[in-house]
């Protein structure tokens, strides 16, 4: 973060300077972890049902924190706000206003942001200093967090943006207001709190409205038709990604190899290029080509866009992360969260790099789908029976409909189970366990990464047949 006496910081958030003079300056992190709070640091303490961090905030200040942002006064130097969470917003925004030399990349869609913002802010890196949130941190929470990570030198702020209503992408990008906004699909993530798809995309295409006029950009994936409707609300000049004949930088004569990894031909405006991906999954063709847009428009020269694409690994964990045992057991661990269209891109993923192989997913419970649970639930089911997976192992009861969307398709030939727990799932696949098999873990995050975690030592999962 730029360096900030309290005195800006209570301005910034219109809070109350207490125990300082308001010279004191801010010169570390912002962190609302007192752990993580180092010497010239910030600490935001919120109130919490459990644990209150104002009962923390004199440990910070004796650690070397310069200060406390909270609801009340601690007895250390600080600034008082009504509501901590709202104040980071406005500091955040103060300070993405201190940084005229900042590009703005938000990010959004209903499953593979995560990904794709690794992925642009890899691209991002190799032109100038990059600032990108870990993991999945795209909420009021770690999207300010971000924010306050970027300094003087930094050139560009790659930012995921998550929703669960209308008007949440909107004040993620009040926050951080972005000059390029990339918009990937729109699925049925989330839906039970939506309500509808139609207001899941409502929400996306917030971001497509928030680019400026003026050299704003809107990456909108052609091959999503709510997204490409996007276009028309956006300020901004569109650039169309995917497979459509007419998008801008778009992919041509798609193959995929043995672990599912892509090759295509980059065709832009620049030129045309043959691609060969590291990362599996051929839902990673259009995440690389949202990412390619942006490097584009941040200033990669095309010549250098082929191989900076194909050096590309994932950086989150538990997503497509495709591992090989030495007894021949290939696994798909993609368990840190799901929702049918997520599982669905998983099950081809699985299908493809299981060719010719026997196949296995053990899928779990998908939250937030309202009344469309059980329904999305079968979709899957029905799509792995379609897709030829030979067993279905489903955790949990609440997940109960795959098996029957997968009972009911008239395809089905293979084996499908519902396990009450992990264990239970581990359990079923230590019974029948072949050299070569390929086994895809995903779901909801209810802990269904043990069962990846299982299967990546074989002492603890071993195979049973060879």
């Amino acid at each position: 973060m730029i360096d900030l006496t309290l005195a800006e910081v209570a301005a910034a958030t219109g809070g109350e300077l207490v125990h300082g003079t308001g010279a004191e300056v801010v010169t570390g992190s912002v962190e609302f972890d007192s752990r993580e709070v180092g010497p010239g640091g910030l600490f935001v303490a919120f109130d919490g049902a459990k644990v209150d961090g104002h009962d923390f905030a004199a440990a910070a200040v004796g650690r070397g924190a310069t200060g406390v942002l909270g609801t009340r006064d601690t007895g250390v130097p600080g600034v008082l706000v009504d509501d901590p969470l709202a104040a980071l917003a406005r500091l955040a925004r103060h300070v993405a206003d201190r940084l005229p030399q900042l590009t703005v990349v938000g990010l959004t869609g209903s499953s593979g942001k995560t990904t794709t913002k690794d992925l642009t802010a890899q691209l991002a890196a190799r032109i100038g200093p990059t600032v990108a949130p870990p993991g999945s941190f795209n909420n009021e929470l770690g999207h300010p967090w971000t924010v306050l990570k970027a300094g003087a030198e930094t050139r560009f702020l790659v930012l995921e943006m998550g929703a669960r209503g209308i008007g949440h992408i909107k004040h993620l990008c009040d926050v951080a207001p972005p000059r390029i906004g990339v918009v990937l699909n729109v699925g049925t993530s989330h839906i039970g709190e939506f309500g509808s798809v139609e207001n899941i995309a409502l929400a996306k295409g917030e971001l497509a409205e928030a680019v400026p006029a003026d050299g704003g950009v809107a990456v909108l994936n052609a091959d999503d038709p709510r997204v490409r409707a996007m276009a028309a609300r956006t300020r901004g000049r569109v650039v169309l990604v995917g497979e459509a004949a007419d998008a801008d930088v778009r992919a041509e004569d798609v193959t995929l190899d043995e672990r599912g990894r892509a090759s295509y031909t980059l065709v832009t405006a620049h030129g045309r290029a043959a691609v060969t991906l590291a990362v599996s999954g051929r839902h990673q063709v259009g995440n690389t080509l949202a990412a390619a847009a942006v490097a584009l428009e941040l200033g990669m020269p095309f010549a250098e866009l082929p191989q900076a694409l194909g050096e590309l690994r994932l950086v989150s964990t538990r997503r497509m992360d495709v591992f090989d045992r030495p007894d021949g057991v290939t696994v798909i661990d993609d368990s840190y969260n799901a929702n049918p269209g997520s599982v669905a891109t998983a099950l081809r993923a699985l299908a493809a790099v299981g060719a010719g192989r026997r196949t296995t997913a053990v899928l779990g419970y998908m939250a937030e789908l309202g009344d469309f649970e059980h329904e999305g639930h079968a979709q899957v089911g029905r799509l792995a029976a379609e897709l030829g997976v030979d067993r279905l192992v489903v955790v949990d009861a609440a997940a109960a409909p795959i098996a029957e969307g997968a009972r009911a398709h008239a395809g089905w030939t293979g084996k499908e189970i519902v396990v009450p727990d992990q264990p239970a799932a581990v359990a079923e696949l230590a019974r029948d366990l072949r050299s070569g098999d390929v086994v895809l873990v995903k779901a909801s995050r209810y802990r269904t990464w043990e069962v990846a975690d299982a299967l990546r030592d074989p002492a603890t999962l071993p195979v049973v047949t060879a």
